[in-house]
């Protein structure tokens, strides 16, 4: 990869910090504001809420997909609603057990949104097993949820100054056309389901404590979302940071691909957690080095740049000064 000037950098800094999936991420702070919120794991704070039942951790997520996409590709809309909550789930160290989904619309359009949700959940393992459906004249409405098992959670509160970052990814794929999607579904079909079980088996032997996966926020907000909780910081190096072949950098970290999870890992451990996904034949490599600084910084060789001050502002406003008297009390569980 070439590298950048500081210029280039600074413009790489705008691009990221303004990109829709990143200024949409405030709107979660009302759920703060309506629920309170503590301390992050009790919620609202990760992709997934933790659900303690009889010595066992459940995981629960959900999300909605955009009105506009489901209208456009309904048959893309329900392969997305599996695709992000199996993500969602693996990035909190889950299997997936189930996914339950809504929609409201036009019956041609439920048709094609169920045949995308049975493909998809044919690729990741996953059944739908039930949900609700209602005929409408209206614009379309698709939501999914899933439902997972931890034998041991990954959780923003357990990122630490000293960790190492590490990018798992798949750069098999093609950009898509007419939004930043890179799809690896044709490319990795049969191994998509034991690629996202990868995370539980590093989370279960220690080997990763906390991810993130990376999406409509880029690779940059998604990381920033996992970082402030704890208001930690890291330089991600351009210079060793995986693209895909004939993808521009600005572009990949822009994207929201099929499979690519930011992992933190205790140092000893970077070998073993990179070795889980490289064995796979996915790509994996540790990007930069956990610090207190709250400082979300891209560089390269050529010099670096903050993106994102944590200690200073909050991507989803959920992180903020446990004195404000706007925060609200403490919830329980769940998250956004």
């Amino acid at each position: 990869m070439p590298p950048h000037s500081v210029h280039d950098l600074e413009a790489l800094a705008r691009r990221l910090r303004g990109l829709p999936g990143v200024t949409a991420k405030a709107s979660i702070g009302v759920v703060a504001d309506v629920f309170g919120g503590g301390d992050w794991w009790a919620g609202p704070g990760d992709d997934g809420a933790v659900v303690h039942d009889r010595g066992r951790d459940l995981i629960a997520c959900g999300e909605a997909m955009l009105p506009a996409f489901v209208a456009k590709d309904p048959y893309g809309a329900g392969v997305a609603a599996v695709l992000a909550n199996v993500n969602d789930l693996a990035a909190m160290g889950a299997r997936p057990l189930a996914i339950v989904d809504t929609f409201t619309g036009p019956r041609d359009v439920a048709k094609a949104v169920l045949e995308g949700l049975k493909w998809a959940a044919d690729v990741y393992d996953v059944p739908v097993v039930g949900g609700h459906l209602t005929e409408t004249d209206g614009p379309p409405s698709l939501s999914a949820f899933g439902l997972g098992s931890a034998g041991r959670v990954l959780s923003a509160t357990h990122a630490e100054p000293g960790q190492a970052l590490v990018l798992a990814c798949c750069l098999d794929g093609k950009m898509r056309d007419d939004f930043l999607f890179f799809p690896s579904f044709e490319e990795r079909s049969e191994h998509l389901a034991g690629d996202v079980r990868t995370l539980a088996e590093v989370a279960e032997r220690g080997a990763a404590v906390a991810a993130k996966d990376v999406s409509m926020a880029g690779m940059i907000g998604s990381l920033a979302m996992l970082l402030e909780a704890r208001k930690l910081g890291v330089l991600v190096d351009l210079d060793v940071l995986p693209v895909p072949a004939g993808t521009p950098v600005e572009d990949w970290l822009s994207c929201f691909p099929c499979f690519a999870f930011l992992l933190t890992t205790p140092a000893a451990k970077v070998e073993e957690c990179v070795t889980a996904f490289t064995s796979r034949g996915l790509t994996a490599r540790r990007i930069g080095t956990l610090d207190d600084t709250g400082e979300v910084r891209v560089g390269d060789a050529s010099g670096s740049v903050v993106v994102f001050d944590l200690k200073r502002e909050s991507v989803t406003r959920l992180a903020r000064d446990p004195a404000d008297p706007d925060r609200g009390g403490r919830r329980s569980t769940g998250t956004p």
